[in-house]
C-alpha cells in the first residue's frame, strides 16, 4: 500500500511541476495539491491528521489543518521573516541600500586595468550586500544600475556584467534570508549559529570557486561571440552616474542587524553573562537608529513617522509572498508525507543498499532543477525542506548535513532559470536576453554545485 500511495505523490510532484512551469500562482498549487494528497491518504488509511482539537468531521480538519499550520509558522519563523521584509523595505526607503552598494563599490577602481577580474570580483562583494539586502532582484537591480556601466566601460559585455551581478544573488544566505530562516529552524539551530557555523564555511569555498569559473566562461564565450558577431547591438540607456542619495553614513544601516546579531550572541561570548539577541529583535533596534537617523536628517516627525510606513508595507508584502509560500508548501509535505512518499524512498533506497548521502544528493539536484524550473529558490526549498529532518532521522545523519546543500542549491537553481524575477529584471537592464543569460550562468553554477555535493558528503 506504501508504494501505491508513493506513486500517487509522484504523479502529484509531476502535476505541480507541470503547472508551476505554467506560471501558475504557486501558493495555489502547493495548496490545492497538498490538499487533495491529504485526502487521498485519509481514504487509503495510510496517515491521520495531528491537530491539537479535532473539529469532529473530516472534511473540516483538512481545513484546521491549514490553520494550524498558518498559526504555527506565524509563531516560529512568520514575524521574524516579515521583519526582514519590513526593514528591507525601510532601507530601500530611505536610499541607505543605494548608498551600501555605492560604497561598496569603490574598491572597483583598483582593477579598471583587468576588466575581467574586475567582473568576478563583483561577486564576493556583491554577495556579502546580499546577506545585508536580501532581496534577490532589489539587489540585482541595484547592481544593475550602479555596476553594470562601470563594467561594460571598463571593457567586458553586457552579457557578462550581467551574469556576476546576478551571481551576486545565488547563495540566499545569513540571518536575513527567509530560506535562512527556515533551514535553520527545520535543523532546530538558531540562524546565527547556522550561517556562522555551516553557511559561511560551505560558502566560502564556493565563492572562489565561482568567481574562477566565472572569470574563464566569461572570457571565453565572449571571445567566441566576437567571433560570431564582431558588432554589439546598441546597448539599452542605463544610469551611468550612480550616486547616493544618502549621506555616506546611511551605509551602516543595512548591516547593522548583522552586526547585533553577531556581537550579540551567545555563540561569540562576547559579554559575561551573554547576550542572546534574535533577528526579530535585532530588526526592530535596528529599525529604532534608522528612525533616529531620517530625524536627524529631515529635522521633521512628520516625515519620519510618514516614512516608517515603508516598513509595515514590507512587512505585508513579506507575508503575501514568503509566508503564504512556506505554509502552502508545508501543507504539499504533510501531502506526501502522508501517501508515504518519505517511507517509500528510504525503503526503496535501502533495499538498493543506497545510503542516505545518496538521497541527500538526489533531493539536492532535484531542488536545484526545480528551483530553474520554477523560478523561485523558495518555492522549490519550501515544498521539500520539510521533509529532510524525517529523512535524515531514519538514516541516522545530522539534519543540517541534508539541509545546507538542499537550501543552497535552491538559489543557485533561480540563478539559471529565464523565468526567475532577478534574471529578467537584470537582463532587461542589461538588453541582452534572459535565455542567453541563465545559460551563461549555467556552466559555473553546475560545476559550483558538483564541488558543493563532493565537499558536503565527501569530507
Amino acid at each position: 500500500m506504501i508504494y501505491i500511495g508513493a506513486i500517487i505523490a509522484v504523479q502529484f510532484i509531476i502535476l505541480t511541476a507541470y503547472w508551476l512551469y505554467k506560471k501558475y500562482n504557486p501558493q495555489g498549487v502547493l495548496l490545492l495539491t497538498g490538499i487533495m494528497m491529504l485526502t487521498i491518504s485519509l481514504f487509503m488509511g495510510l496517515t491521520s491528521l495531528s491537530l491539537s482539537e479535532p473539529t469532529g468531521s473530516v472534511t473540516f480538519d483538512l481545513f484546521k489543518t491549514v490553520k494550524e499550520t498558518f498559526s504555527g509558522n506565524l509563531v516560529r519563523v512568520g514575524l521574524m521573516i516579515m521583519t526582514i521584509g519590513g526593514y528591507v523595505s525601510y532601507m530601500k526607503h530611505i536610499k541607505a541600500s543605494d548608498t551600501l552598494v555605492y560604497v561598496s563599490m569603490q574598491p572597483l577602481s583598483l582593477l579598471r586595468k583587468y576588466p575581467y577580474l574586475a567582473a568576478c570580483s563583483i561577486v564576493p562583494i556583491g554577495q556579502m550586500l546580499f546577506i545585508c539586502t536580501p532581496s534577490a532582484a532589489g539587489l540585482g537591480l541595484l547592481l544593475s544600475a550602479s555596476i553594470l556601466p562601470v563594467l561594460v566601460n571598463l571593457g567586458v559585455t553586457r552579457l557578462t556584467a550581467a551574469s556576476v551581478i546576478s551571481a551576486c544573488t545565488v547563495f540566499d544566505m545569513g540571518p536575513g534570508s527567509a530560506n535562512t530562516a527556515k533551514a535553520s529552524e527545520l535543523a532546530e539551530m538558531n540562524n546565527v549559529f547556522y550561517f556562522v557555523e555551516h553557511q559561511l564555511l560551505m560558502a566560502i569555498p564556493m565563492t572562489l570557486l565561482l568567481m574562477l569559473l566565472y572569470y574563464f566562461t566569461n572570457r571565453y564565450y565572449d571571445k567566441k561571440d566576437k567571433e560570431k558577431a564582431p558588432v554589439e547591438s546598441e546597448p539599452v540607456k542605463m544610469k551611468e552616474n550612480f550616486k547616493a542619495e544618502a549621506p555616506l553614513i546611511y551605509a551602516v544601516l543595512p548591516v547593522l542587524p548583522l552586526v547585533l546579531l553577531i556581537v550579540f550572541s551567545k555563540y561569540i561570548q562576547l559579554f559575561n553573562p551573554p547576550i542572546d539577541l534574535d533577528t526579530t529583535t535585532a530588526m526592530f533596534a535596528s529599525l529604532f537608529v534608522a528612525l533616529a537617523f531620517e530625524l536627524i536628517r529631515s529635522r521633521s516627525l512628520k516625515v519620519v513617522f510618514a516614512g516608517i510606513k515603508a516598513f509595515w508595507d514590507g512587512m505585508g508584502k513579506m507575508f503575501t509572498s514568503v509566508i503564504t509560500l512556506i505554509v502552502a508548501a508545508e501543507i504539499f509535505s504533510k501531502g506526501l508525507i502522508g501517501l508515504g512518499f518519505i517511507d517509500a524512498l528510504v525503503e526503496g533506497s535501502t533495499h538498493m543498499g543506497l545510503s542516505g548521502a545518496f538521497i541527500g544528493i538526489f533531493i539536492t539536484i532535484i531542488i536545484f532543477l526545480a528551483a530553474m524550473l520554477m523560478g523561485s529558490g523558495n518555492a522549490s526549498f519550501f515544498s521539500f525542506g520539510p521533509l529532510i529532518p524525517g529523512i535524515a532521522q531514519k538514516f541516522g545523519m545530522a539534519p543540517v548535513d541534508m539541509i545546507l546543500p538542499m537550501q543552497l542549491s535552491s538559489s543557485m537553481g533561480r540563478a539559471t532559470s529565464p523565468i526567475a524575477g532577478v534574471i529578467i529584471a537584470i537582463a532587461d537592464v542589461a538588453g541582452v536576453s534572459p535565455m542567453d543569460l541563465a545559460k551563461r550562468n549555467l556552466i559555473p553554477l553546475g560545476g559550483t554545485l558538483l564541488f558543493m555535493l563532493i565537499y558536503n558528503y565527501a569530507f
